[in-house]
């Protein structure tokens, strides 16, 4: 019969096979830190257009958080869906990240059946960054100093009056068609590729009205090439005190105003996507960021991700039951 090995004896063997075994093994490297190389930024519309520079703005603020360089990526074009479609199919690894907008993310899921991409389903939402109202602009020769003149001469002249828009499924395009409704006028859209070719031919005379992003086209009602009839939200803007809203002069309720935000690949990871929303938070709370976005005509407005989904939603809601109201009118 063999003697007992000691309790004790057994463990001490135990613990050293363990210790060998653990040292044989590879040991498994602890999850690298967020952001470990260059972060791409899309922006779904052209250099100079308020998305551009709204993400110029943002910039160099996230690089100096995040130690990691940030690269602006311009794809526009089809009134910034092709940007947007390129954010939805890139790779959720926390390294593709795009600036969405009431165009890309509302009014073209609420009016193209046919989107390449999902507006709620495809994407991981980050924050709101903003909201800027559109202004309504005439060129200088046409013969109106006000909304009541506009109206006026527009029923005079049924479908004479164009007025620019960067796509039949962009907030601009609706922003006209609301306010043909609302005024019982009707108006001619002629699109644009993007809006500094807009604002550049309703300065110089070729194209009557534009609902223009401020801060584009701030420099040419300052210099008198554009006349501002008029600012599409519910309140005035500070840098243009003396125009009115449309709810002021005469129509009622009138209310089209653009929000930008920050958006990423569904399936982002989600540590990912909160650590991008407390740097924005962040960013969007300095004073010099606030000013710079200001002077675009854009308002500072961060939102928790869940507040930007549902924004999303109420949008494409509304927008789908305004185009819905617009096909039964005919």
């Amino acid at each position: 019969m063999k003697p007992a090995v000691p309790v004790s004896v057994r463990r001490l063997a135990i613990v050293g096979v363990a210790a060998v075994c653990t040292a044989v093994l590879p040991s498994r490297a602890p999850p690298a830190e967020w952001p470990e190389r260059p972060i791409r930024l899309v922006a779904p519309f052209p250099p100079g257009s308020l998305v551009d520079l709204t993400g110029r703005i943002l910039q160099s603020r996230l690089e100096a958080r995040l130690g990691r360089p940030i690269v602006i990526d311009n794809r526009s074009g089809a009134s910034g869906n092709i940007g947007t479609d390129l954010i939805a199919k890139s790779p959720p690894d926390g390294y593709t990240f795009g600036i969405a907008t009431d165009s890309t993310h509302a009014v073209s899921p609420a009016l193209n059946p046919g989107l390449s991409y999902d507006a709620l389903k495809d994407f991981a939402f980050v924050s709101r960054v903003g909201e800027a109202p559109y202004v309504l602009v005439a060129a200088r020769d046409l013969p109106v100093a006000s909304v009541a003149d506009l109206v006026a001469l527009a029923a005079a002249k049924p479908g004479a009056l164009n007025y620019a828009s960067v796509g039949p499924t962009s907030l601009a395009h609706l922003a006209g068609a609301l306010f043909a409704r609302m005024a019982k006028v009707e108006l001619t859209e002629v699109p644009y590729r993007s809006s500094a070719g807009s604002i550049l031919d309703t300065a110089e005379g070729r194209i009557e009205l534009q609902f223009a992003t401020l801060g584009p086209v701030l420099p040419h009602i300052r210099a008198g090439r554009v006349k501002a009839l008029a600012v599409t939200s519910l309140r005035r803007v500070d840098l243009l005190p003396e125009v009115p809203t449309l709810d002021e002069a005469g129509l009622a309720g009138y209310e089209a105003v653009l929000w930008l935000a920050v958006v990423a690949p569904a399936a982002t990871p989600p540590e990912t996507v909160l650590r991008m929303n407390r740097e924005l938070g962040a960013i969007l709370a300095m004073p010099e960021v606030v000013a710079a976005l200001r002077a675009q005509g854009l308002d500072a407005a961060p939102s928790t991700p869940g507040e930007l989904q549902a924004l999303i939603a109420r949008d494409i809601g509304r927008w789908r039951s305004f185009a819905q109201t617009q096909d039964d009118g005919r």
